[in-house]
């Protein structure tokens, strides 16, 4: 048997080096349609921001965003990005997999019920538990 090589990653047919050479609009041809109406809207918006996140970059500061429904482009790959969930900021490393998807997507705002014993004064019967 012959080793198998790793694939490279492939979007929509193009190499992530094709993508990253890409303007945004052209990349937004390539997204669905609800991602991309939304790239489009907010073209100027994205460049400031993506100009804003390259600068404090090279200072070697995090990048911290409460802009959840920013959609993920070529150039943020690789990139770790701390995206607000409502009540801290949770770090998200940009993979290629990720691209035309949006950052909240990927830091979850609700976490999963755990239940444990009732509060005092939850129930009747917690009064007569033994305080130790």
């Amino acid at each position: 048997m012959a080793e198998m090589e790793k694939q490279e990653f492939m979007f929509r047919g193009k190499t992530i080096e094709e993508l990253k050479q890409m303007p945004l609009s052209e990349f937004a041809k390539l997204v669905k349609s609800r991602e991309r109406r939304s790239l489009l809207r907010q073209l100027e918006q994205m460049e400031k921001f993506l100009a804003r996140c390259e600068k404090k970059l090279a200072k070697g500061k995090p990048i911290k965003t409460h802009w959840r429904d920013a959609i993920i482009v070529p150039r943020m790959i690789g990139w770790t990005i701390h995206v607000h969930n409502g009540k801290e900021f949770i770090p998200v490393e940009i993979k290629p997999e990720m691209l035309g998807h949006r950052l909240g997507e990927f830091a979850l705002t609700r976490k999963p019920v755990k239940h444990s014993a009732p509060g005092v004064g939850a129930t009747r019967s917690s009064a007569f538990l033994s305080v130790k």
